[in-house]
């Protein structure tokens, strides 16, 4: 589940909309026999892992299934474009396709604007369904209790960290933080002794999209109160928390990082593509100590993704995000994931929820998060043996799904999401205060949720 959310210029969303109309031709109804299927390809040339996966599903559908065609519709995006460009798709029927990948963080908002159909009369006739978790089915429903998609896995985020780098600079291979403070004291010693690397990659601002809001901030906010309520979104009254002293304070991490040149250069870390040279260049190469992210990045190192690290495991570490100051639970992780929704608009969504049947067997939704470096969301697959060994790293992040936490994804999260992208870069660039950088917040987020805020 892949993370972030780009995007500014209003030319850029007027050749988004003319090419993702292009992309489905004549749209998903043209032909009865022929499922379309829409997903986000990365944009890195070399990874190639949802393309083989859905090469494969497409062989077992067709002969399965005689006479019914696959037809995949890849969009080669970042994140925020490909939502951009799917959502132009989904306004009619002559461009929707059939199924579509839908990031949780945004399946309510296309809910709202009535682009997905409910899956409940599919859901109720399929026995698989009870294999899933109910935190998963929960980020597939509307506030309509309806159910919107089918998740294909789940995500936690910690600490990577470089042990040579962490040799060179005198800290612990076992490394494990219980602090902020003891986070940036060990990227100060490596900026200090390691020179040429970059101590730790938070990632921010607009360009990085969800990635700086998920990876990024919600891991820093999140670690900030006592574990339990929300901090930005209050349920009991259903609106949106203003900043507050932990949001100031993540806020305030974010600065030190940039102010104290323990992150990236900023003009790399504003640069909508910084994600893949992090997985592909830095710490494969030992460029980077400390990396905020999450728990898919082996996807990158396995073989045939292009960018083949089989020693990652021997030369990275692992270790839990840490509250603010210690407090319980002592650590914190962010959990998302993705979907398989059907347009409202599908010509044919049938054979679609035929084609999620043939991803989610037992056998292809294991596979696919092997390959997908993915946390499963079934039960039948949590409990596996060869899931548990298949790769270094997955009982780790798995683990941290017991103290990990979902985003408010109600309709309006998106706009927020963005405005505290636009705080997070205001203190990254310099151009604003904390303070300044929340008061801005505050505005805008008055703004995305038609003033339903409440102060805490």
């Amino acid at each position: 589940m892949r993370p972030t959310v780009r995007f500014t210029a209003l030319f850029a969303l007027t050749a988004l909309a003319s090419t993702s109309l292009a992309a489905c031709g004549s749209g998903s109804g043209s032909d009865p026999d022929t499922v379309k299927v829409s997903f986000k390809q990365s944009t890195d040339n070399s990874v190639k892992v949802m393309d083989t996966y859905l090469d494969d599903i497409k062989k077992q559908f067709e002969k399965a299934n005689p006479g019914k065609k696959v037809e995949l519709v890849p969009i080669k995006a970042p994140d925020s474009e490909y939502y951009t460009k799917l959502q132009q798709m989904l306004r009619s029927p002559k461009t929707a396709p059939d199924l579509v990948y839908e990031d949780t963080f945004l399946i309510n908002s296309d809910i709202t604007s009535g682009y997905l159909k409910p899956l409940d009369e599919y859901l109720a006739d399929w026995k698989d369904w009870d294999q899933f978790i109910d935190t998963a089915k929960a980020a597939a429903r509307g506030e309509d209790g309806k159910t919107y998609g089918v998740p294909d896995g789940t995500d936690t985020r910690g600490l990577w960290f470089s042990k040579d780098v962490f040799a060179k600079a005198g800290l612990p291979a076992d490394w494990q933080p219980k602090t902020w403070d003891e986070v940036l004291d060990a990227a100060r010693a490596i900026k200090e002794k390691v020179p040429g690397v970059t101590p730790i990659n938070v990632y921010t601002g607009k360009p990085a999209g969800e990635a700086a809001t998920m990876q990024g901030f919600e891991m820093l906010l999140y670690g900030t109160g006592d574990g339990g309520a929300d901090p930005l979104y209050d349920k009991g009254s259903k609106k949106w928390i203003t900043a507050g002293q932990g949001f100031k304070d993540s806020l305030a991490f974010v600065e030190t990082v940039y102010k104290e040149k323990l992150g990236p250069e900023v003009s790399d870390a504003l640069d909508p593509n910084f994600g893949t040279k992090v997985r592909g260049e830095l710490l494969p190469q030992g460029k980077l100590g400390i990396a905020l992210d999450g728990s898919w990045l082996p996807q990158d190192w396995l073989e045939g993704s292009g960018h083949e690290w089989p020693e990652w495991s021997k030369e990275l570490g692992l270790a839990a995000m840490p509250t603010q100051n210690g407090q319980a639970p002592g650590r914190v992780s962010m959990s998302g994931g993705w979907t398989w929704a059907i347009p409202a608009k599908s010509g044919n969504p049938d054979l679609a929820f035929e084609f999620i049947k043939t991803m989610q067997t037992k056998a292809n939704a294991q596979k696919w998060y092997i390959a997908n470096s993915g946390i499963s969301v079934r039960e039948d697959v949590a409990s596996d043996p060869a899931y548990v060994a298949a790769q270094p790293g997955i009982k780790f992040f798995t683990d941290l799904v017991a103290d990990t936490h979902y985003r408010p994804a109600y309709p309006a999260y998106p706009k927020v999401s963005v405005a505290i992208q636009e705080a997070m870069e205001g203190v990254t660039t310099g151009d604003k205060s904390v303070e300044e950088a929340a008061r801005g917040y505050d505005e805008a987020l008055k703004e995305a949720t038609d003033n339903q805020v409440v102060s805490k």
